[in-house]
């Protein structure tokens, strides 16, 4: 069957699920139907099972988690089977109250979940709750979808668990109120959970308080918080602290929070060159503040706007009103642009579009959001988070299965409702609120690679129609089975003094399904598609609206975009969130020891949706895994390169998705969210202030609730000790004789004394040294290479590479060129080295080569030639190497690598580099993620 026959095979699916509807069926409360499972077998037993020993190492290969006998799926991979046994089996390493199956770590959630509902009435009869658990069973079995982290911590394991990763909390002017906030923030810490604050209700710096004095103002009592947030990180029994500090743009502070976190990147710098550790947990970043928060600014429409026209915006006293200060609005946002360019902070939310789309005007505004700024609610809230992995939505012929994602969003959604009543919260005013307004998370991951896996550009027209039409789906389905609730339990306390904006809103998210982009060319049977699902995404939002207009909605909030951090590697996705993959080329860690280098896994199916042959398709992937990019690949066609186009540039390429491609997804997914998208704009390090503001402009005007960015390189924290850094070395140069008829080789000799340094180096076990001399200009004009016993085979070898590479360096050869020549020529030994520049290397040459690169060669040279953020020595006379520059790094565990941004944070458990992940960082080797999920 052909690829386009294949998927056309999958339309009767979304052809039948778009059949409009003309009456609401009437509702049985409290029944399930089944669509995976068959009543009276056991869930467990429609998969094979194994035993193995699950292990996670450090940096070093030192193991610091083993559990043996620990019984799994097949199909789930040694990854994702490491990170649920480490982090979320319960019960003492070692002794018997140990959980060690997934089978047993499942029950005990989806069982606990389904007695829940048992007893608080959600289910008509025992068969329909029997269905349910056994139908949540399967989606948590087969790695459909996954709850946050704190219900797989805690649910099963006390009566009255913490069930929520985010949370929202509020202050109030007064020191009693700014004290608690300290208080609840460090038990939300303790429990791994996030928390976001809007300070904009304590009075500015230029205020006074009643003794006559000015007040401290926000940022001075944010140095407080912070510094309870980075003690309180290490103590947590499960990661650091996430955290977020708000504040509005009209605020007489705002100048000064903006620029808070600059300045205190400015002084870390100083540090660093002045020789402190500049490592993400060493003393010169230990040293500043607000290393411990996301900072957001709130702006409102009638700041844009003044930017625009280029008019002036004024601050106001938070006590009277009174205007503080004036100044050009395009000033303002300048300082927040260069901030923001100096050390990704601020991002930005945009006030009156969240408060648009809020469903509980008649209750207050929003304020505020979680850590990862997709959570966007009232104060002292709380949300619990689930998401769905999009690739087990793909049927056998290819097809994306509508009906089982829309069974999917109602069968998790209930399981959320179900967690509301029988969770705890860290405060009584969230449990109130909570009980309250009953809002859930629902969202989804892997879309970047059921994009790739279907032949569709990430940076298109076609995927963001694919976005918008999934999106609008998962939120009319959430939404359909809240009224489902709703029917049978009530709506949300609150409801009816919400009713009109609830409604306003809904008809909102219906009235976005027409204006969902499409594609004005392609592939027939991919329109058809597509097609197909915005007709699924119209008729579940009629049945929602008339739903909701019959039996009110059982929660105000129902879906979110988090970054689906360590539950992605749970539910083994390619990509988080609402992502697009990372890199083309993987490299698997073998638990045997050495490395296996892998083509992305969603590139056949790809080259398959596209029409190419077998054939083929194994020569371009045969080529991507030698070169390490898709570009200049045999058979391939220029059209087609747009669909391999990853987050990161390839090494050896120059293809990647453009930031505002970032931003145009996410305004494709925004309108049908109840809360907001976690996701940071990664920018390249060549990137301008101007660029940064441009894209704060495009999304508000794209209607997004918020944005933030990261500019690669914008820090200075380094896995590692770095050294002062220098000057890059001049490339090699040679001294020409007068020009002559004929010329003549001239050899350029070194000083009798000359500046030299030593390398130590290990691929795979085998040691070796590199020392080089060099001329009085600090270019390598000799090199030594010393390996195994003297008078060897291998010894010889290196001594005349050693002595030629002397030779070509003294008679002009540019290092460049020796570089390009002999970097990545392959034989053993090869794989894993001990310098994280070049964790890779493919032989001792290709190392020696790519070191002299990485100390030798101009920035631009090193990334061409994959070296990973090393830095140009020095040029001072010493015989010592400076300390490796340790800033990026290609990691590998289980299904995942990644080409990190320059100051990728060591993991705090395991010490392997870890990925940004939105606002936050996941570790791919344990799990390991400070975000929200």
């Amino acid at each position: 069957m052909t690829p386009s026959a294949a998927l056309n095979a999958g339309l009767s699916d979304v052809a039948k699920n778009a059949a409009p509807m003309t009456e609401l069926p009437e509702i049985t409360p409290g029944t399930f139907s089944r669509r995976y499972t068959k009543k009276g077998v056991d869930v467990y037993s429609m998969t094979e099972w194994n035993f193995r020993t699950t292990t996670i190492t450090d940096d070093g290969g030192k193991v610091i988690f083993e559990q043996k006998n620990v019984e799994a799926p097949v199909f789930w991979s040694d990854l994702a089977l490491n990170i649920v046994a480490s982090k979320y089996f319960r019960g003492t390493p070692g002794t018997p109250a140990r959980e060690s199956s997934v089978r047993a770590m499942i029950h005990r959630v989806a069982h606990t979940i389904s007695d829940w509902g048992r007893k608080d009435g959600y289910f008509a009869t025992e068969e329909d709750a029997q269905a349910f658990e056994d139908e949540l069973t399967y989606i948590l079995l087969f790695q459909c979808a996954s709850f946050n982290s704190p219900v797989w911590f805690n649910v099963g394991t006390e009566p009255r668990p913490q069930c929520s990763a985010c949370f929202i909390n509020s202050v109030e002017d007064s020191m009693e109120s700014i004290l608690t906030l300290a208080k609840t923030e460090g038990m939300l810490f303790k429990y791994g959970s996030g928390t976001g604050t809007n300070l904009s209700p304590l009075r500015s710096s230029k205020e006074y308080v009643k003794g006559g004095g000015l007040a401290s103002g926000p940022v001075s009592f944010m140095k407080g918080y912070d510094a309870f947030a980075g003690v309180i990180k290490s103590g947590g029994k499960t990661r650091r602290a996430a955290k977020m500090v708000i504040l509005n743009v009209d605020h007489p502070d705002i100048l000064d929070f903006v620029e808070s976190k600059q300045r205190e990147e400015a002084k870390a710098h100083a540090l660093i060159d002045a020789g402190y550790d500049g490592s993400v947990n060493g003393e010169a970043y230990s040293s500043v503040y607000f290393q411990n928060a996301n900072h957001s600014v709130r702006v409102t429409d009638a700041f844009m706007e003044s930017f625009v026209r280029g008019d002036n915006f004024s601050t106001r006293a938070v006590q009277d009103g009174r205007i503080i200060d004036t100044m050009p609005a395009k000033e303002m946002m300048n300082r927040m642009a260069k901030a923001a360019h100096g050390c990704g902070d601020p991002g930005v939310q945009f006030d009156d579009v969240i408060n648009k789309w809020h469903t509980c005007k008649g209750t207050d505004r929003i304020q505020a959001s979680n850590p990862c700024s997709e959570y966007m609610f009232l104060n002292d809230t709380a949300c619990n988070l689930a998401s769905i992995n999009l690739m087990k939505c793909v049927d056998d012929a290819g097809a994306f299965s509508a009906e089982s994602f829309r069974h999917m969003c109602t069968v998790l959604i209930s399981a959320q409702e179900i967690l509301v009543d029988e969770a705890s919260y860290p405060t009584e005013r969230i449990g109130v609120n909570s009980h309250k307004f009953r809002p859930l998370g629902l969202g989804y991951a892997n879309l970047g690679a059921l994009l790739m896996n279907m032949g569709i550009p990430y940076d298109s027209a076609e995927a963001r129609g694919w976005c918008g039409a999934i999106t609008a789906i998962m939120n009319g389905a959430a939404y359909a089975q809240s009224a489902r609730i709703a029917c049978q339990k009530g709506p949300f306390s609150e409801y009816e003094l919400n009713k009109e904006s609830m409604l306003d809103v809904m008809r909102m998210h219906q009235d976005a399904v027409e204006k969902i982009e499409k594609p004005a060319s392609g592939p027939a049977w991919r329109l058809s598609m597509l097609s197909g699902m915005i007709d699924v995404a119209r008729a579940v939002w009629k049945e929602t609206l008339q739903e909701g207009l019959k039996y009110g909605y059982r929660n105000a909030q129902a879906t979110v975009l988090a970054p689906t951090g360590t539950i992605a590697f749970m539910m083994d996705c390619d990509t988080t969130g609402i992502e697009p993959d990372i890199a083309l080329v993987k490299y698997k860690r073998l638990s045997g020891g050495g490395t296996l280098k892998i083509v992305n896994q969603s590139v056949r199916p790809a080259l398959e949706r596209l029409g190419y042959t077998a054939g083929e398709i194994n020569t371009i992937i045969a080529y991507v895994d030698e070169h390490e990019t898709i570009e200049g690949a045999p058979y391939l066609k220029d059209e087609d390169l747009s669909v391999f186009d990853c987050a990161f540039r390839p090494r050896s390429g120059k293809r990647t998705i453009a930031p505002m491609g970032h931003v145009h997804m996410m305004a494709a997914a925004q309108p049908f969210l109840s809360g907001a998208i976690s996701k940071t704009v990664n920018l390249p390090e060549d990137s301008t202030v101007a660029d940064i503001e441009e894209i704060y402009v495009t999304s508000w005007k794209l209607g997004l609730k918020a944005v933030a960015m990261y500019r690669d390189g914008c820090k200075r924290s380094q896995p590692l000790s770095t050294a002062k850094k220098g000057n890059p070395a001049p490339a090699s140069a040679s001294v020409a004789p007068e020009p002559q008829t004929k010329p003549k080789p001239f050899r350029r000799r070194l000083p009798t004394e000359r500046q030299a340094l030593t390398h130590r180096f290990e691929i795979q076990g085998h040691e070796g040294y590199i020392t080089v001399g060099m001329f009085e200009d600090g270019t390598p004009g000799e090199i030594f290479l010393k390996m195994s016993k003297e008078g060897s085979t291998i010894s010889g070898l290196m001594d005349t590479i050693a002595t030629l590479t002397s030779m070509a360096l003294q008679y002009g050869v540019p290092l460049h060129a020796l570089v390009k020549k002999f970097g990545h020529v392959r034989f053993e030994p090869s794989g894993f080295t001990t310098n994280p520049q070049i964790p890779m290397s493919k032989s001792i040459v290709d190392y020696t080569f790519r070191w002299l690169a990485s100390r030798f060669l101009s920035e631009e040279d090193r990334h061409a030639f994959g070296i990973i953020g090393a830095q140009a020595p020095k040029q001072e006379k010493t015989t010592e190497a400076p300390a490796a520059t340790a800033v990026m790094q290609q990691e590998e565990s289980g299904k995942f690598a990644f080409y990190n941004q320059v100051d990728a944070p060591l993991c705090s458990v395991c010490g392997s580099i870890t990925v940004r992940n939105a606002s936050c960082y996941l570790c791919p080797t344990c799990g390991t993620s400070n975000g929200c999920s």
